[in-house]
């Protein structure tokens, strides 16, 4: 799947969730949403953001809503 905005940065999304952590690939804008509303709604444990991006991770799922608010 492709970033739904493909001149930015990718980032490394972890998203912590009861003692996981999930490792998702995300532009950058749609990661910086999905912080700012995880700091809001508080339905993980943490998230955290990295610049470093593998090939193989997956993109975080329903990236495309975050960035066509």
């Amino acid at each position: 799947m492709a970033s739904p905005l493909p001149d930015e940065p990718d980032v490394h999304l972890i998203v912590q969730l009861r003692g996981y952590q999930l490792h998702y690939a995300a532009c950058l804008t749609a990661a910086l949403i999905f912080v700012q509303d995880e700091g809001v709604r508080r339905h993980t444990d943490g998230v955290h953001v990295s610049g470093g991006v593998p090939d193989r991770l997956p993109r975080l799922p329903g990236e495309r809503l975050y960035v066509e608010r």
